[in-house]
C-alpha cells in the first residue's frame, strides 16, 4: 500500500485520468473529491462490499432456480 500525506487543495494523479483531490480535512475526516471518466466505476467501500453481496446472492438465488425449472421440465 502506498501512504501519501495532503493538503487541503492538494491533489493525487492516479494514471492519466483520474484525480484525487482534498476538499477538507476536519477532525478524522476528510473530505475527497474524485474525477474519473464516467466509464470508472467510484465507490465507497461499504457500498462496493454490499452491491459484491448482492450481487452474490443474486447469482446463487439464479443457479438455484434454474436447476428448480428444470427438474420441473424433466419431470413432465
Amino acid at each position: 500500500m502506498l501512504i501519501l500525506s495532503r493538503k487541503t487543495d492538494e491533489k493525487i494523479k492516479i494514471g492519466e485520468d483520474i484525480t484525487l483531490t482534498i476538499i477538507e480535512i476536519r477532525g478524522d475526516q476528510v473530505k475527497i473529491g474524485v474525477e474519473a471518466p464516467k466509464n470508472v466505476k467510484v465507490f465507497r467501500q461499504e457500498v462496493f462490499n454490499a452491491i459484491k453481496n448482492e450481487n452474490k446472492s443474486a447469482t446463487e438465488i439464479a443457479s438455484v432456480s434454474g436447476i428448480d425449472a428444470i427438474s420441473k421440465l424433466l419431470k413432465k
